[in-house]
């Protein structure tokens, strides 16, 4: 099978200059983000100290303190994100409203999953220009920082994409072992993706894994059959990551916490959970001495500054004691000063209590 036409595109692409749509989530974490000061270690080691449960000095303010490669080369979605192709083939569209994109509905790249080994095109990772986009995503990360690699579109989410949800869900039942192969296969893309990310994009400290496996009332499959099907070709990749010496962050959207001790087993470090679904004091008390985990700090519009350091102190009481816990603050983002207050008194007050927990 000949090079598709998507990936024409991408190998014929300029990676040195940028593709992401200003005011476009790509082009957010692709900007610099300013430098961090006073800290008494690096925010990368702190962070990876969080991540990994190693005492942290203070607790890290999730995504402020971190910085996300995403690169343009890596085309699991349209290149600029607008609606278009992927070099899958699959087409997207631009949600305004969420910021960001969904498939097509009735998108088909194959005309059925048991045809996948005859239709489905690859993407021919040897096109595209990964060394001009390293070095232009290289040039606007902050080196005190953890550089995290936005590894999109996982295991699952790919073969659901490709064809309608349903007929995915229907081949865990219909062709297990077609589905293993598939899965498998697809972890050998994403591990010679990662390794593209590892040569070429400078420091890469993490890789934030994205895969979604349930539903607001809770996982799409039973334990065993997430054992069964999904955990062999993750695991595989993840191993992966981790000989690497990379650290495991989760994006997995749905009532997940049923999959928590798949998670562990996998060596995922870390999790930031869907808010309102996921109980954040049960995955607290249960697993977080064995996985970090990212909460929310909610801090209502028009709260005062006083409210606000009170938010963030109860915060770091309740969940500081495994030192093992981000705090996402989540304020009024017409009104930033409420972000600077917060982190401010996240830093102080978190940093005193670690030295009193640690005895330092």
């Amino acid at each position: 099978m000949g090079v598709s036409k998507f990936m024409e595109t991408a190998a014929n692409r300029d990676y040195s200059k940028s593709w992401a749509q200003p005011g476009s989530f790509p082009w957010i974490f692709q900007q610099p983000k300013p430098v961090i000061e006073g800290r008494p270690c690096s925010v990368k080691d702190n962070y990876i100290r969080c991540v990994k449960g190693e005492q942290p000095y203070w607790m890290p303010a999730y995504f402020y303190e971190s910085n996300i490669v995403w690169p343009d080369a890596v085309e699991e979605h349209p290149v600029p994100e607008v609606d278009g192709y992927d070099w899958w083939g699959v087409y997207w569209e631009m949600v305004d409203t969420v910021g960001g994109m969904i498939t097509k509905p009735g998108t088909r790249t194959i005309s059925s999953f048991e045809k996948w080994k005859e239709e489905l095109e690859w993407p021919d990772l040897s096109l595209p220009d990964f060394e001009a986009d390293g070095k232009k995503i290289q040039a606007m990360l902050d080196p005190d920082r953890p550089h995290i690699y936005e590894c999109v579109e996982g295991i699952f989410e790919r073969l659901h994409e490709m064809i309608p949800f349903d007929e995915s869900l229907c081949a865990f039942y219909e062709e297990p072992e077609l589905l293993e192969e598939f899965f498998q296969k697809m972890a050998d893309y994403k591990i010679e993706s990662c390794d593209k990310i590892f040569k070429y994009y400078g420091r890469v400290d993490g890789v934030l894994y994205h895969d979604d496996w349930g539903t607001q009332r809770a996982g799409f499959f039973s334990n065993e059959m997430f054992r069964e099907q999904i955990m062999p070709a993750t695991s595989r990749f993840l191993k992966f990551v981790k000989e690497q010496g990379k650290f495991i962050e989760l994006h997995s959207c749905g009532k997940n916490i049923q999959y928590v001790p798949e998670m562990i087993e996998m060596g995922i470090d870390m999790w930031t959970p869907q808010l309102g679904i996921n109980e954040p004091d049960f995955l607290h008390e249960t697993y977080g001495k064995q996985m970090t985990f990212t909460f929310p700090i909610e801090i209502a519009p028009g709260m005062e500054e006083g409210d606000i350091r009170k938010a963030v102190r109860d915060f770091v009481d309740h969940f500081g004691g495994n030192g093992r816990v981000m705090a996402w603050i989540m304020t009024d983002m017409t009104n930033p000063q409420q972000d600077v207050i917060a982190r401010d008194e996240l830093f102080n007050y978190s940093y005193e209590y670690y030295n009193r927990l640690y005895n330092r």
